[in-house]
């Protein structure tokens, strides 16, 4: 049966992508991890969404889960949520990714995480498990690299240095004792609960207009939802995981020309679509001319979602999981294929394919 060393179990952010995820693995189980297969009936689930948030995916998993509405941003809500979590595991992962100004990254990725730690410490939880990413340390010098948990700081613009300044500020709240955190970076994900931009991406696929830029080679880690909740919880559950970070993703990486191709071929052998079989080819230097662009625009305050992602298109960005196999007992059992098969059979459900 699931162990997590508690019954309390908060999630801020549960109403995302991942959010979603982790809720329903608490409730269902994680099934590639023999340790999680079984669920705890006894988790009281308490989660954190933002005024707005839908709540309808998480009320309908288990009456086990209670919502709670506010902001990370606000230090009084923070305290609010954690109240009730002494001796309990929370796991943040309320964050932003494309945002409107930049500014958001700093008010909600930094200090709101600031207010969710400090909430826990007054609140006395056993551990945070902190969401951050691949971009505090940017992208790999070169395609055969691969980051691990000794690769240096490099933040890409001010979405890695907002993540790097949360890694650094849960890790000055473990060594100074006020609360243990693990930390859990986590590349590109994909799978059921996916917001629009990926069912997007789908389509652009389908349509011919997938975008590949330069020859199509660079790798991109990219982690299951599923996989990336059994490392959460894995996170929670390990006594050796606090004060530690851990690169969790699928297995291996995977060329953008892999990554496309394999969503091409399931839409057309498995879902029935008609597929244009041709790509978006833009030369590598697009990419160059849109970083150029994109940190101008940052400069500035502002924030243009396609440029940023266009910037990355061409960059290798890709991790190894040896240290969370060797010492979580990680098995990131869904690959790519299996994992897109998912994703285009949850998106068919929704009916938005």
């Amino acid at each position: 049966m699931m162990n997590l060393g508690t019954q309390n179990v908060l999630v801020t952010g549960a109403a995302g992508w991942i959010g979603t995820a982790l809720v329903n693995a608490l409730i269902h189980g994680s099934p590639d991890s023999p340790a999680l297969a079984t669920p705890d009936p006894h988790l009281k689930i308490r989660a954190l969404l933002l005024p707005g948030d839908d709540d309808e995916k998480l009320r309908k998993m288990s009456d086990r889960v209670e919502i709670v509405r506010g902001d990370v941003r606000n230090a009084a809500d923070c305290d609010k949520f954690c109240a009730p979590g002494g001796g309990g595991v929370v796991f943040h992962l309320a964050g932003i990714i494309h945002p409107q100004r930049v500014r958001e990254f700093y008010d909600i990725n930094v200090t709101g995480s600031g207010h969710v730690l400090e909430a826990a410490a007054r609140a006395k939880v056993r551990r945070v498990v902190v969401m951050s990413s691949n971009s505090p340390c940017g992208n790999n010098p070169n395609r055969d690299d691969l980051f691990d948990e000794q690769s240096p700081y490099h933040p890409y613009r001010n979405y890695g240095r907002s993540k790097m300044l949360l890694e650094l500020k849960a890790r000055e709240f473990h060594k100074a004792g006020l609360v243990e955190t693990s930390i859990i970076r986590a590349p590109w994900f994909y799978g059921p609960f996916q917001p629009p931009r990926q069912t997007l991406f789908f389509n652009m696929i389908r349509d011919g207009k997938g975008p590949i830029v330069g020859d199509g080679n660079n790798r991109r880690s990219m982690a299951y939802v599923e996989n990336l909740a059994q490392g959460l919880l894995l996170a929670a559950a390990a006594p050796a995981a606090g004060g530690k970070i851990y690169w969790i993703a699928d297995r291996y990486p995977y060329t953008m020309n892999q990554i496309i191709d394999t969503v091409e071929k399931l839409l057309e052998t498995e879902f029935g679509q008609k597929c244009a079989h041709k790509r978006m080819k833009l030369p590598g230097v697009a990419a160059e001319i849109a970083g150029v662009a994109d940190a101008m625009i940052q400069q500035l305050g502002g924030y243009n979602q396609k440029i940023h992602v266009l910037s990355e298109m061409n960059k290798t960005i890709a991790c190894r999981v040896d240290r969370a196999v060797a010492e979580l007992g990680y098995n990131p059992a869904v690959d790519l294929e299996e994992g897109m098969r998912r994703s285009l059979r949850w998106v068919r459900e929704q009916g938005m394919i």
